[in-house]
């Protein structure tokens, strides 16, 4: 049998790190699979350095687009010419996308017009939130890809209720808990002496970590003053450690938001060093979609500031609690945290950090004829 060609795209930072264990997992499976990175460039970041990918224990991109920023229309534009260029010249037998940023619409579209099958890991989740870019992305992958892996059972029963057949849709678990653990791992067995993370840590006996940076919570003077006062009030009791994107370090600047001195003001840190800052964490207040996954996989309590998510089994199953960005449920909730009381969760069905070896099980299955 020959070996199947998979594209696997990539954008951003995030994005990498859920392909790292799809690539550790083809590259396990050499027999049957090559496969080649696809960087779009979607998020030019300066730190993706080779140590970037030797942490993730992967090979640095095969191909970058070179998208850069500008409007989301811009960036996808840019994005499906270049991708469809690659596709036209050397044609893979499967292009698997990640997520639900616009590298992953992009790319989707570009391979199904050209009669490429579709891979979408991360499929089936909904916010409900058309304001969401991400919500768009998602819906739109969804509806043109062929096969659908799905991180918790939601998502498979959105595809199902949209009409996906049941035997192209997997529930394998989720990529990015494969990859928290993987880097868990390398941390336990680093040096982690010269790392800022660990000097931040040693200042306090106990802290939670914050980060803000949607647009509705830190664009918004009444919102973004409300989340401030509440993490005010929490840091008298609970010293709190928040690298702030700079967006949201703008909108402080210009609202004359002060949050006081027990709230540690950093820049923002690599995954490495956040993922030691916040594993050891009391408590985690975010709007990071990811985060809420990652705190459920690790037990660790957290308090997500918007109405709505996307990923519902980490409030249903896991140690997420939907808070909003009012600050009396802030409030209330963290006090139940500091009073030893805080959601209990577990971690849900499949979160082991095998979710990519099933994902390559399946495509042996699905892609055997080629």
């Amino acid at each position: 049998m020959s070996r199947s060609l998979i594209y696997l795209v990539a954008g951003a930072r995030p994005n990498f790190m859920k392909i790292a264990p799809i690539v550790r997992a083809l590259q396990a499976r050499a027999d049957r699979f090559e496969f080649k990175i696809v960087h779009t460039g979607q998020h030019y970041d300066r730190e993706m350095s080779d140590v970037f990918f030797d942490e993730l224990g992967i090979p640095k991109p095969d191909y970058h687009l070179e998208a850069g920023g500008g409007s989301h229309a811009t960036q996808t534009a840019k994005i499906v010419v270049a991708f469809e260029e690659i596709c036209q010249t050397a044609r893979p037998d499967c292009v698997l996308v990640v997520g639900d940023v616009n590298s992953t619409l992009a790319c989707s579209i570009v391979a199904k017009k050209q009669l490429i099958p579709v891979a979408h890991v991360e499929a089936g989740l909904r916010s409900g939130d058309m304001r969401m870019p991400e919500e768009i992305n998602r819906l739109v992958t969804d509806s043109i890809s062929d096969w659908f892996f799905c991180t918790e059972p939601s998502g498979v029963d959105n595809l199902l209720r949209e009409g996906k057949s049941q035997d192209v849709v997997f529930h394998v678990g989720h990529v990015m808990v494969d990859n928290l653990l993987y880097q868990r791992d390398q941390l336990d067995s680093a040096d982690k002496s010269g790392m800022e993370s660990e000097s931040l840590k040693q200042q306090f006996e106990k802290y939670g970590v914050v980060t803000l940076h949607r647009p509705s919570n830190v664009d918004d003077e009444a919102t973004l003053r409300g989340i401030a006062s509440a993490l005010l009030e929490i840091s008298a009791k609970l010293p709190l450690i928040f690298p702030v994107h700079p967006r949201t370090r703008g909108n402080f600047e210009r609202f004359g938001l002060s949050l006081g001195p027990n709230v540690l003001l950093t820049k923002p840190l690599s995954y490495m060093e956040f993922l030691n800052l916040w594993k050891d964490a009391a408590l985690i207040m975010t709007d990071s979609g990811g985060l809420q996954e990652e705190t459920t996989a690790l037990g660790i309590p957290c308090l997500t500031l918007r109405e709505n998510t996307e990923r519902p089994v980490t409030a249903d199953e896991g140690s997420n609690v939907l808070v909003g960005p009012d600050p009396v449920r802030i409030l209330e909730e963290a006090a139940k945290v500091l009073a030893g009381q805080g959601k209990q969760g577990r971690s849900p069905a499949l979160w082991d950090g095998k979710a990519a070896e099933r994902i390559v099980a399946d495509l042996d299955h699905l892609l055997a004829g080629n």
